[in-house]
């Protein structure tokens, strides 16, 4: 990717030459990163955990820019789960401040770029600001068909699982379905409904665990993990862990040739 200056960097032609790399190889269809380690970036530092959550907004630039070069078809970032509101006041409130400030900087890029915004989890209790905000960035990047940004704001991969029971059972109770389920049934009541699972689950920091994300849908996904804080997550640790992700073999559950058949 060119930097700001229109200059060519090193960093540029190394990431063009792993793009073309990465192009020879079956590419995942969805990325889903939990973007960790903004508060302990700021702390390395001796800054603010604000300022490393407003340092994490430029790797979002850059990965979803990166994603949208490779022809990934849906990128789906961890941004603020259910449980988030334990934090500290001051910092869930700049936290909303940064997504106003990120949809209002970032609204012109996304819709240039073909990148179509969708929103996953419970948004209706953000504050009015950012629920606006967000409006406001569907609205204008509707018509996207390069790559679909999925952010899970306040989400929590539980909840999303018992919100999709009340609604079935709801459907049943009112006659619009019948009491007949299986899993892709079930899946049409999730909020990720009419996107495909996961192929690749990124998470930076170094923590190893899920953290309530997409519990669902990503059993099975391939995991990748990096100590990498994610404000200096870069395109290229995303390049290695699609490398990685072309490395492995998926079963699925079943076999393969090289298992014997």
């Amino acid at each position: 990717m060119k930097n700001t200056s229109g200059t060519r960097t090193k960093a540029d032609s190394d990431w063009e030459r792993r793009k073309a790399q990465l192009r020879r190889g079956p590419l995942p269809r969805h990325v889903a990163i939990i973007m960790d380690g903004n508060g302990r970036w700021a702390q390395q530092r001796g800054l603010p955990r604000l300022a490393g959550h407003r340092a994490g907004l430029e790797s979002i630039r850059h990965v979803v820019n990166a994603c949208a070069e490779l022809g990934i078809e849906v990128l789906t970032l961890y941004a603020f789960s259910t449980e988030n509101w334990k934090r500290p006041a001051e910092e869930v409130q700049g936290l909303m401040d940064l997504l106003v400030e990120y949809v209002d900087r970032e609204l012109d890029n996304l819709a240039g770029n073909g990148i179509r915004v969708r929103i996953i989890g419970h948004p209706e209790e953000l504050p009015p600001r950012v629920q606006e905000a967000l409006e406001r960035v569907r609205e204008r990047t509707a018509g996207g068909d390069r790559l679909q940004l999925v952010v899970a704001l306040n989400y929590g991969g539980r909840r999303e699982i018992v919100d999709a029971c009340r609604r079935f059972c709801r459907d049943v109770c009112e006659g619009r379905a019948d009491v007949e389920l299986d899993e892709h049934r079930f899946a049409a009541y999730l909020d990720t409904a009419g996107l495909p699972d996961p192929d690749l689950l990124i998470r930076p920091s170094g923590e190893l665990r899920l953290s309530n994300f997409l519990l669902w849908q990503a059993a099975y996904a391939e995991f990748w993990f990096t100590p990498v804080l994610w404000p200096d997550f870069r395109p290229v640790h995303l390049a290695e862990a699609l490398a990685d992700y072309q490395r492995r073999r998926r079963r699925f559950g079943g076999l393969d040739a090289a298992d014997g058949g």
